[in-house]
């Protein structure tokens, strides 16, 4: 999508701060953080949000959580653990409509629910 914000940063018209990249994902730190280690992963190919989803896409957003997996041992926290989060629609608290996981760590966080 030519308005995205993710499309822009995956395509590099905006910069970010690459920690991951492969065919299928892109992953960038976060320029708000809500943690010591905030990362955002997102897949190359657009898809809104979990409710934009098809059958096609389980394989890509599968790889996004392989890729978390990978990101969290590289940034030091599988061992004492990492959240990883995907918003959907406004009163979820998505702002970007570019499916997205959130992996947050590097700090004791707080019990959600």
């Amino acid at each position: 999508m030519s308005d995205c914000i993710f499309c822009k940063i995956i395509n590099g018209e905006i910069p970010s701060t690459s920690v991951y990249q492969d065919e299928q994902a892109y992953a960038f730190r976060d320029i708000q953080p809500a943690a010591p280690t905030h990362i955002l992963i997102v897949p190359r190919k657009h898809i809104d949000s979990i409710n934009a989803m098809t059958d096609n896409d389980e394989q890509t957003i599968g790889h996004l959580f392989n890729a978390a997996r990978q990101i969290a041992t590289q940034e030091g926290l599988a061992e004492n653990g990492y959240r990883l989060v995907i918003n959907t629609n406004a009163h979820a608290g998505q702002t970007v409509f570019h499916i997205h996981l959130h992996l947050l760590g590097g700090r004791q966080l707080t019990k959600m629910g």
